[in-house]
């Protein structure tokens, strides 16, 4: 690993900015969050940069490196080609604030459009419920999800075609998804997602699967099976017939 490396970061707040250029001496095991606290320590005191528990699991310093939407906490240096600039830019799917930081309040918005848990009736006679283990484990994957929002950054309808209004990402399929397969939910999200939050903008190209650091299978495992839920209810020609009948 070289002993200097060039990062060029975006400064600047929602009314412009640009890249600027810090040459900073890096050591061995560094990821790009010390590298930049060392130029907010060093060189840039006024940067503004989000982090918090540098461990990979508060989902706090989302960015954009070299293009790609990456956790700063969990992007080695020694997995980046320092011989080119580091380019560290904000998340660009959400609203500006300052320099690395992007307003993210927009996906706690969404959350509260989509129907909360509703467990069914106790089906014990001490009140509790049963289920079967394989449909708990199909829901955990779920939870591991710590909101990095960087799903929601890659999306295409969100970061290219702007359609917050229309659609409620990846992230909050996930959700969905979670609520949808619990074993004890009887709620039915089903239309909502058809019309209210148009699961059918996305078509599938897995790129938020790509970059979720928790590894959650989100487009085979949360989004087909949603618009399969969608298909079946919807859309398919021996249902629609027995509906008219």
């Amino acid at each position: 690993m070289s002993n200097q490396a060039m990062f060029r970061i975006w400064r600047g707040d929602s009314s412009g900015g640009a890249l600027q250029d810090y040459k900073t001496p890096v050591d061995e095991g560094m990821v790009v969050l010390d590298a930049i606290h060392r130029i907010q320590a060093e060189q840039a005191p006024d940067l503004a940069v989000r982090w918090n528990c540098k461990a990979g699991k508060c989902g706090s310093c989302s960015a954009e490196i070299n293009g790609m939407p990456r956790l700063m906490c969990m992007t080695r240096l020694n997995q980046l080609n320092l011989d080119m600039p580091v380019i560290v830019e904000p998340m660009h799917a959400f609203p500006l604030i300052r320099d690395l930081v992007t307003d993210v309040s927009w996906n706690f918005e969404v959350k509260k459009t989509i129907k909360p848990f509703k467990p069914r009736s106790p089906d014990a006679a001490d009140g509790t419920w049963r289920m079967q283990q394989e449909d708990v484990d199909r829901v955990q994957e779920f939870r591991k999800c710590i909101e990095c929002f960087l799903c929601q950054d890659v999306c295409h309808v969100l970061r290219e075609h702007h359609k917050h209004d229309e659609f409620i990402g990846p992230r909050y399929f996930v959700y969905a998804a979670a609520l949808e397969m619990h074993p004890l939910d009887v709620e039915d999200r089903v239309k909502d997602l058809k019309d209210k939050h148009n699961l059918g903008y996305c078509n599938i190209t897995t790129c938020c699967r790509q970059v979720c650091p928790e590894s959650i299978t989100i487009t085979e495992n949360a989004i087909i099976p949603l618009k399969e839920r969608v298909v079946d209810q919807f859309f398919d020609p021996l249902k629609r017939f027995f509906r008219i009948l």
